[in-house]
């Protein structure tokens, strides 16, 4: 039987049987029984912020006790909320009078709190603090305008944490333009290019087998896509588009300029067989050119070799204009389509006059053609190079010789007009239409490139930019580089086996000989880049999201999935697959060397041109051709992979800031100003006295 207490003045809380117990404890053996629930507890250390806590300090013992009686009458439906009644009839407090009722517990800091008026609390015991009938205390009035401040504050921090939540949604939502109509032809944007930037799911999507097959950048490439995104708001470097050094534009063309008599070419005839792609045919013929002036031989129109890895049939006429290369050469060697027909029917090799690729040094000298080529000329009239390509030195070369190399290279070889007007449309394409005339478009397109409107002066600036880029990474690049590209165990047997059928003679070097390893290869900036390491490489160096891409060659190494980083980060990169409808690229569609020379036209075009292997001759080339006629105007990137390696190999420490100017001091410096060194190609580094005259 619980004996009904009541609650005594508050000096008799006090009091307990147990000096040792707590206040809580001690106050609740005078409500009930022990057994009390001590939820009941938790309120005590809320109730001295409760501002009804003085409700029931000098309340009457009877007014309590009638309270207490109707709760005991009244407590059978909910016995946790009103109290239980016990065997014996006699109610137990439940947990919303003890809540209520103990609004007098004491606190550790306050013990005693004082009481409120006696007018106010006689008259109204359970008046609340802004009721009109009593006053409210001063400590009442700082703790609710603190409480209101504390709600201010936290609806403050609410509302810019979902202004700044709503801007990072509105600057994802807008990263990736909407595909837009060029010459009525609709963009269609590389599969999987994507309008996210969140790079390491979509790294998950690329592997090839269970793992994906380059995670070490994930880190980097997930700072790159949120500078990227900050990027929106921020311009770029000044000098992105631009050549850095004034010294570049001092420089202009002069190999057109002859200071010598045309040859007689009475010594016989010289044929070519060109091997390989468009780039090593390019080159051959252009030495071709200068051994036939060396040796006063004709030139008989050259042919292009049928290779197995190219599997293009295209011949000279096919891709450069033949009338055009003829007339612009006759003043330096005559130039004929057809042998005469008393020469046609000699078995050439069995007379010796066919040289074989293997039979002549690389980069002879020309002293090498006077000792051993010309006495085969004298004897049978004829002589025929098969597989000439890279076989004639740059130095010593005589001067009027290596301009003449420079003249056939930068002014006789034009594309044919089918090509031209195509790659005009991709230029135009690229341009968003722009009627803007590019610097270059005249020597690349002739005809076909935006001609001034009349009363003109000159040709409006182009509104819209494009970079172009380079990624060396075809299969027979990757494998011969023999390094390795995250593809594990996988990508080890691939790679192999097409080393076996393609390169024959490194799988027994690597037999024989100790090579370098993978790491050691890489370190050292022997290794292509990968696309994702180009892709922070163009991060880095500052160029926007929004940047128009021009991919050449879209046989990439691992497919599109492989480019998904670069797609990622840069949504707006196409190919000319992309740019051009299936009617427009059919002609083109079985041949590689015709398809190349496209790329060549957009690439060299661009306002900006990126390599990723410096030694990559299609690459070169079109560097050597944006110095020429550039006029100091068309920068190119050309990165340092040895500094690249090192800035890479801490990608897992090192911040983006460090990062970035790291890889654009790297890219700066590779844009220096400089003649040809001695021994390297004019075709690549035309600023010397040979192709080029300095104003400066």
């Amino acid at each position: 039987m619980v004996k009904d207490e009541r609650i005594s003045p508050p000096q008799a809380i006090e009091v307990s049987e147990n000096p040792t117990a707590s206040p809580k404890l001690t106050f609740f053996h005078s409500l009930g029984p022990s057994s009390l629930d001590d939820r009941a507890g938790q309120s005590i250390r809320k109730s001295i912020l409760n501002p009804y806590k003085w409700c029931c300090y000098n309340m009457p013992n009877s007014a309590l006790s009638e309270i207490v009686s109707s709760g005991g009458a009244n407590a059978s439906s909910d016995d946790d909320e009103d109290g239980l009644a016990n065997e014996s009839g006699s109610w137990v407090p439940g947990r919303s009078l003890i809540s209520s009722t103990t609004r007098m517990s004491l606190s550790p800091r306050n013990p005693m709190p004082s009481p409120p008026s006696k007018s106010s609390s006689a008259a109204h015991p359970f008046s609340p603090p802004n009721g009109n009938l009593g006053a409210e205390p001063k400590k009442m009035r700082k703790s609710n305008k603190k409480a209101w401040y504390g709600k201010r504050t936290t609806l403050g921090l609410a509302v810019l944490l979902g202004i700044f939540f709503l801007t990072n949604w509105w600057m994802i939502s807008r990263i990736q333009e909407p595909a837009r109509l060029r010459d009525g032809v609709k963009l269609r944007f590389l599969k999987r290019n994507s309008s996210t930037v969140f790079i390491r799911e979509e790294l998950q999507k690329t592997g090839r087998v269970k793992k994906p097959q380059k995670t070490i950048y994930a880190r980097l490439l997930a700072k790159a896509a949120h500078a990227l995104a900050e990027g929106e708001r921020k311009p770029e470097p000044k000098d992105l588009w631009l050549e850095p050094y004034a010294r570049s534009s001092f420089w202009t063309p002069c190999s057109h300029i002859r200071n010598w008599e045309p040859s007689e070419g009475k010594n016989g005839y010289i044929m070519v067989t060109a091997n390989g792609g468009i780039n090593q045919q390019r080159v051959a013929v252009c030495n071709a050119v200068a051994v036939a002036r060396l040796l006063n031989a004709t030139l008989v129109l050259p042919k292009f070799m049928y290779s197995s890895v190219w599997k293009d049939a295209s011949q000279f006429g096919d891709i450069y204009q033949e009338e055009h290369f003829i007339n612009y050469l006759k003043d330096d060697i005559p130039i004929v389509k057809e042998l005469p027909e008393e020469l046609r029917s000699l078995d050439l090799e069995a007379i010796g006059s066919v040289v074989m690729d293997t039979d002549v040094i690389k980069e002879a000298k020309p002293s090498f053609y006077l000792k051993y080529i010309l006495p085969i000329l004298h004897l049978n009239k004829v002589v025929h190079f098969v597989g000439f390509g890279n076989r004639l030195a740059s130095d010593p070369m005589p001067h009027e010789l290596q301009r003449l190399r420079c003249r056939c290279n930068f002014h006789a070889l034009r594309f044919v007009p089918k090509i031209q007007e195509t790659g005009a449309m991709l230029i135009r394409r690229m341009r968003q239409n722009d009627t803007g005339l590019g610097h270059l478009d005249p020597y690349l397109v002739g005809q076909y490139a935006q001609l001034k409107k009349k009363g003109e002066k000159d040709s409006p600036p182009k509104k819209s930019r494009y970079l172009a880029l380079h990624l060396r990474f075809e299969i027979d690049m990757v494998a011969h580089s023999l390094c390795e590209f995250g593809g594990g165990e996988e990508e080890r047997h691939e790679l192999e086996a097409y080393r076996k059928v393609h390169f024959p003679a490194l799988v027994e070097q690597k037999k024989t000989k100790k090579l370098p390893s993978p790491k050691q290869l890489r370190s050292e900036g022997l290794c292509p880049l990968m696309p994702e390491e180009t892709v922070l490489m163009l991060a880095a160096l500052g160029f926007n999201r929004r940047t128009h891409i021009y991919l050449a060659g879209s046989h990439i190494y691992g497919g599109y999935s492989r480019l998904n980083a670069l797609t990622t980060l840069f949504p707006n990169l196409v190919t000319k697959e992309n740019l051009l409808t299936p009617a427009e690229i059919e002609p083109f569609g079985n041949f590689s060397s015709q398809l190349a020379a496209l790329d060549f036209i957009v690439c060299t075009a661009a306002d900006v041109f990126a390599m990723t292997d410096s030694g990559s001759q299609f690459s070169s080339l079109i560097a050597g051709y944006r110095i020429y006629y550039g006029g100091g105007k068309m920068p190119t990137i050309r990165p340092n992979k040895r500094r690249l390696a090192d800035i890479f190999e801490r990608n897992n420490t090192i911040e983006w800031k460090v990062f970035e100017t790291r890889v654009r001091k790297a890219v700066r410096q590779n844009k220096r100003v400089f003649s040809r060194p001695v021994g390297r190609s004019v075709y690549r580094y035309p600023r010397c006295q040979d192709c080029m005259c300095n104003t400066e």
